[in-house]
């Protein structure tokens, strides 16, 4: 019986298949990529619309929102838990101790999905307790008697926004610091004064700072369960993508910029429950107009 033999693959052949697949995959790769991102996109955005459910749920309840930081250092995301199906985590905590208490630090190192950004690498790698979205306080420096929502002690209810609840800034998606002490970039690093600086406190501090790489922290946003500032509460003392480095003194208060986790700008929610995206573009006026409840400033165009 006559046997036929098959021709195998030879080795250029192989190479070509070889090359030809890995071209596939690289022309996937981008798509898979941008896929991955819109998803995460969407998810960042419905996490404030999460927050902006809680924030009114609050109202209902109290006829006012929360305080960005009332008189034990709790935050406003805090005091939303039970209108964000996170009531036992509320409940679990001692109100009747500071929120850094060693007590609480067990519950506030917890994650809550919802107050974490998917699209922030640091998502992935740094521990629980976190928060990318920041309450706006306003356009002052300290957080005491601050002229927007969310500031220290604030009791601020929806008639006292006379400038419109879907033109006033509620929380700001922001990047989270890296936990880093080295000035590397300041959108992961910032600089932390005394409480004692916010008195003097201008528009260059902290520049020298930074260029000396002296009182360098990296924890923006590390705690949700913490008011003070540049944890769980901002203001809007700096642009869209300012260079120079965001300043805390002492948590009472200082200078912080948009650290955007997006090159098209950064998602907000408003105090109407809505989410922008606020453009990286928006002049500085346009911003703090934003960010005050009742400035009566007419917001221009880029808005």
């Amino acid at each position: 019986m006559k046997r036929h033999s098959r021709a195998g693959y030879g080795l250029f052949q192989l190479l070509v298949v070889l090359a030809v697949l890995a071209l596939l995959i690289g022309m996937l790769l981008p798509a898979v990529q941008k896929v991955r991102e819109a998803a995460a996109r969407m998810q960042a955005s419905n996490n404030l619309k999460q927050i902006g459910l809680g924030f009114h749920g609050y109202h209902d309840a109290h006829n006012k929102f929360p305080a960005g930081v009332d008189d034990k250092n709790y935050s406003s995301l805090f005091h939303l838990l039970p209108y964000i199906e996170a009531g036992n985590l509320y409940n679990a905590i001692d109100q009747t101790k500071n929120c850094d208490d060693k007590a609480n630090a067990k519950f506030a190192s917890s994650a809550v999905k919802t107050f974490l950004s998917p699209i922030d690498p640091m998502s992935d790698n740094a521990p629980g307790g976190g928060t990318n979205y920041l309450a706006m306080a306003g356009t002052n420096m300290p957080l005491k008697d601050n002229n927007g929502v969310s500031y220290r002690g604030s009791a601020t209810k929806i008639q006292n926004i006379t400038d419109g609840t879907s033109n006033t800034l509620a929380f700001v998606e922001m990047r989270r610091g890296d936990g880093g002490k080295k000035a590397v970039s300041v959108e992961s690093q910032h600089v932390r004064l005394k409480g004692a600086d916010l008195k003097t406190l201008k528009d260059t501090s902290g520049v020298a700072d930074w260029k000396a790489d002296k009182n360098i922290v990296g924890n923006r946003g590390s705690a949700w369960i913490d008011g003070r500032f540049l944890q769980a509460t901002m203001n809007a003392t700096r642009g869209m993508s300012d260079e120079k480095p965001d300043v805390d003194c002492g948590g009472e208060g200082g200078l912080s910029g948009v650290r955007m986790l997006y090159s098209s700008g950064s998602n907000t929610l408003l105090c109407d429950g809505s989410v922008r995206m606020v453009s990286p573009s928006i002049t500085f006026i346009t911003w703090q107009g934003a960010a005050t409840a009742g400035g009566g400033e007419v917001l221009g165009s880029d808005w």
